[in-house]
């Protein structure tokens, strides 16, 4: 189950970055508030599949449910009850609004991740195919 994947880990890498310089430099009403939503589960989702050999749907469901988790949290505005409201970096990671908009860019994301996978899986002989 614990297996290190070298591709996956660039691509988290590379997608890191891109949320990085998004959230940094990016100050718009469409990259940064859905886009950077559809781009984090993906960058989630390499992640994780960075170092656990599990099936394209099962990482996808555990990536998609840990999302709802974080927006869940925003909701119920975690960052203030933990006393965290003037830190930036938990800000920035946990959020501080709750928005379907989010949800739906989620929903998008692991959606075009799971496809990519299945499109990719069909088309190179050798690698599994998603369970």
């Amino acid at each position: 189950m614990i297996q290190f994947n070298l591709r996956y880990f660039l691509l988290a890498a590379l997608l890191f970055i891109t949320e990085v310089l998004i959230a940094l430099y990016v100050h718009d009403d469409f990259i940064r508030p859905y886009f950077g939503d559809f781009l984090v589960v993906v960058l989630i989702y390499c992640f994780v599949k960075s170092f656990l050999d599990i099936p394209v749907l099962k990482t996808a469901i555990f990536v998609l449910l840990f999302s709802f988790a974080v927006e869940a949290s925003q909701y119920l505005n975690l960052v203030g009850i933990l006393g965290l409201e003037h830190s930036r970096l938990a800000k920035t990671v946990l959020g501080n609004s709750f928005s379907w908009s989010d949800i739906l860019s989620y929903i998008a994301g692991i959606l075009v991740a799971i496809f990519i996978e299945n499109a990719v899986r069909k088309r190179i002989p050798g690698i599994k195919k998603s369970q």
